[in-house]
């Protein structure tokens, strides 16, 4: 690993609107928020960091306080003192639009989507290698496969019973065949309990272009990376960058175009990459823009990346180094810094045993307080007066990195 870089930073002077650090410089961030692939609207977000930004304050005895932003529908701003005021503008790079469209599928269309995508992880041998690498994400991934396999056992039996009962002929098979279809709706009906279908048209979302961007997704992308720019632009101190779960992938792409463009000087450019599953894009043999960017970013010294995960949480590619285990990782890599964020640590054992089998909830954890934070606490790197490089300066990886290179595919655009 190289050094931390891009660690200056200066003082902008600006007051806090809260009373916060009133009379003194502030410190000041613009933070892009990239989630991974969610329908919800960002004020899902906003309220998550309200509530639990209150309850690591009140744990770890900061001040912090949030107002709405004038003008966006999509951020938030942030004031805090942590030792010394700062201000911090959230905003949420929006994709769920495309996440809605891709899910506006029904029955029959998500059973096609799930033989097309098990086909391309299948034939491509990205699912072997993903099992090789990690098994709690590769469980959660063949958790939707299952269970509409199941579901349409149950479908099929229950047209069975059915047909069995009416005598049989072409009224049973009529009567059987709608029992069955309606039972299928029913399971989807019920998603938002069992997460099936959404799982689903998750991985059919990477899968559809077999690791490649969609045309949409790749449009967007461009408009994030717009958005990176302005920010850089703003005179702020420190410009980070959040991507979550498949969020991240997205976000190295960004950083790397925008690199590529040229970097305004000025503001520290940091990267915090929470719970990725980078592996699940980058194993897929049309990923090669991917790829190719993992390895630009990796070297690059115009910002600072640091990657945060836990073995706790069974949804990403635990402490798995996403550029090293797709293959990308040469003797110039300085990034990312892999560290844990330690859930059995970081949260009391009463915590932990209420959360541990709540797999969904615990990979939105890094969002979330921690009852006894170590070095990893999201409101103090996105809320707080230091900059990602020097909150992580001198820090090393964390036991238990993965670093070998597991992908099938190494070639890049």
């Amino acid at each position: 690993m190289g050094k931390l870089g891009r660690g200056r930073r200066g003082r902008s002077g600006v007051k806090s609107g809260n009373g916060i650090g009133e009379g003194t410089g502030v410190f000041r961030r613009h933070v892009l928020y990239v989630p991974g692939y969610d329908p919800f609207p960002p004020r899902r977000y906003r309220e998550l960091y309200r509530k639990e930004g209150a309850a690591q304050a009140a744990i770890s005895g900061y001040e912090l306080a949030i107002r709405a932003r004038p003008g966006t529908a999509g951020g938030w701003c942030v004031t805090s003192c942590m030792e010394q005021a700062a201000e911090a503008e959230m905003e949420v790079l929006v994709w769920s639009d495309l996440v809605k469209s891709s899910m506006e599928r029904g029955v029959l269309g998500t059973y096609l989507l799930f033989f097309r995508t098990a086909w391309v992880y299948g034939a491509s041998g990205a699912l072997w290698r993903l099992l090789r690498l990690r098994k709690g994400p590769m469980i959660a991934a063949l958790y939707p496969a299952v269970l509409l396999a199941g579901q349409a056992l149950v479908a099929m039996l229950a047209g069975w019973i059915v047909a069995r009962l009416a005598g049989g002929g072409w009224a049973g098979l009529g009567l059987a065949l709608a029992v069955g279809f309606a039972v299928l709706e029913g399971f989807r009906r019920i998603d938002r309990r069992l997460f099936v279908y959404y799982l689903m048209h998750d991985y059919a979302y990477t899968a559809v272009a077999r690791g490649a961007y969609p045309a949409a997704l790749a449009d967007r992308l461009a408009q994030f990376r717009g958005r990176v720019r302005a920010a850089m632009e703003s005179g702020v101190d420190e410009v980070l960058v959040v991507g979550h779960s498949s969020g991240v992938h997205l976000a190295v792409s960004v950083l790397a175009d925008l690199i590529r463009e040229g970097v305004p000087p000025g503001p520290s450019l940091g990267f915090l990459s929470l719970g990725q599953v980078v592996p699940m894009a980058s194993f897929l043999p049309e990923a090669r823009k991917l790829r190719g960017d993992l390895l630009f970013l990796s070297q690059r010294q115009e910002l600072t990346w640091v990657d945060v995960s836990a073995p706790g949480d069974g949804c990403c590619f635990a402490l798995c180094d996403p550029v090293a285990v797709s293959g990308m990782a040469t003797e110039g890599q300085r990034w990312p810094l892999v560290i844990s964020a330690a859930f059995s640590q970081t949260l009391s054992p009463e915590r932990w045993q209420h959360l541990k089998r709540r797999f969904f909830r615990l990979h939105f954890q890094y969002l979330c307080a921690f009852d006894q934070p170590g070095d990893y606490d999201y409101f103090r790197i996105t809320a707080g007066p230091l900059t990602l490089a020097e909150r992580y300066a001198g820090r090393r990886p964390s036991p238990g990195r993965v670093a070998q290179a597991c992908s099938p595919y190494r070639d890049m655009a």
